[in-house]
């Protein structure tokens, strides 16, 4: 029986193990991968350490992967053949933490629909800080009710009068925010004219690089009427934010602004990466939302098939998009990823750490 390394979560609350699994093989629609890189999230840490999501250990968790594909289970399309490069988004949450699933490991099965063939020249590590980082603003704009790229937007009415905020747009699914934002604003048949962010000082050109028409310093404690300023300054209303990271309530304090002007009835919209705390302030007019792909697997797998094999696929052949933060590689082998996560859970800003699994 084939066997790999695998970096094994033994309990709650513990470090990671290095332990040898046997090698699985993939089923119908999956693909067995090779992990060349993994980037940290976030919910790694949170799941390594609080135990979320997994009901049983041992296990092997991770979100974000490149590779090599090496087998292919039934009904799998024919662009993801062995030696297809890829970065995949794990399924691990959604198969109740089987640890076949997770990438934090040197073979991964990866359903297909999670997973896009890379462009030429890109490497490993850049390509491995895409699926979260993509999924999340998108899966943002889809749980708000905006208009996908081509979709029908008969509706919008009043021609490109809105702001799209992304609120911790340093972040690595802010920076991605920003970008798919951009590429919104960029379409004639939206409502958007502008994409507003916020970011700390230091990384406000790097976000302006990205498409943000306008940068505020989060950390200034007048930014909530800067931001309303100048909206009201361009002539433009605000009605949908992305919280990336960060507070709520400022972002409430936005829209409440905007309540009423020009869209009378209808409910501003915050779509929240972070878990929405059970304390939160409910504010008429403003609908919060967690950001979360469907947990029906049909339906789960026709986001992804979107999110990943086809929006994102589409615009980095185009040029459009490019990974980004850039990544920051914190050590080589699995062995890295335990002082990779205490590393993140220190704090870290426009940057995504990666590890390098193999080469």
């Amino acid at each position: 029986m084939a066997t790999h390394l695998a970096a094994v979560s033994p309990a709650k609350g513990q470090s990671f193990e290095l332990q040898t699994r046997p090698t699985p093989k993939p089923g119908p629609d999956e693909l067995l991968i090779a992990v060349k890189s993994v980037a940290l999230n976030p919910a790694d840490a949170i799941m390594r350490d609080q135990g979320l999501f997994i009901s049983t250990y041992p296990t092997v968790i991770g979100f974000d992967m490149s590779g090599l594909v090496l087998e292919l289970g039934d009904n799998v399309p024919a662009s993801y053949q062995p030696g297809t490069h890829v970065a995949a988004y794990a399924a691990s949450v959604w198969k109740s933490c089987d640890p076949d699933y997770g990438p934090f490991q040197e073979r991964c099965v990866v359903p297909w629909q999670h997973a896009v063939p890379l462009p030429e020249g890109m490497t490993w590590n850049h390509a491995a800080t895409l699926p979260v980082a993509v999924q999340v603003p998108l899966s943002a704009w889809d749980a708000m009710g905006i208009p996908r790229m081509g979709e029908d937007t008969a509706k919008i009415t009043m021609g490109k009068r809105e702001a799209l905020l992304i609120w911790g747009a340093s972040s690595s699914v802010g920076t991605m925010g920003v970008q798919t934002a951009r590429l919104l604003r960029d379409n004639p048949n939206s409502s958007f004219a502008a994409v507003y962010a916020t970011a700390g000082s230091a990384n406000r050109s790097y976000v302006d690089s990205l498409g943000a028409d306008r940068v505020f310093d989060y950390k200034d404690p007048r930014v909530v009427n800067a931001i309303i300023s100048a909206a009201k300054e361009d002539g433009l209303v605000i009605r949908h934010c992305f919280l990336a990271t960060g507070q709520l309530a400022p972002c409430q304090a936005v829209l409440k602004a905007f309540l009423g002007e020009g869209h009378e009835g209808e409910t501003a919209k915050i779509a929240s990466a972070p878990v929405v705390p059970p304390d939160a302030l409910v504010m008429d007019g403003v609908e919060t939302i967690f950001v979360m792909p469907s947990m029906v697997e049909e339906e789960r797998l026709e986001q992804f098939r979107y999110w990943i094999g086809t929006w994102l696929r589409e615009n980095l052949a185009k040029g459009a998009i490019r990974p980004s933060p850039g990544p920051s590689v914190v050590g080589k082998g699995l062995g890295a990823i335990n002082s990779g996560l205490d590393k993140l859970l220190r704090g870290v800003s426009c940057t995504k750490l990666v590890v390098e699994i193999a080469e």
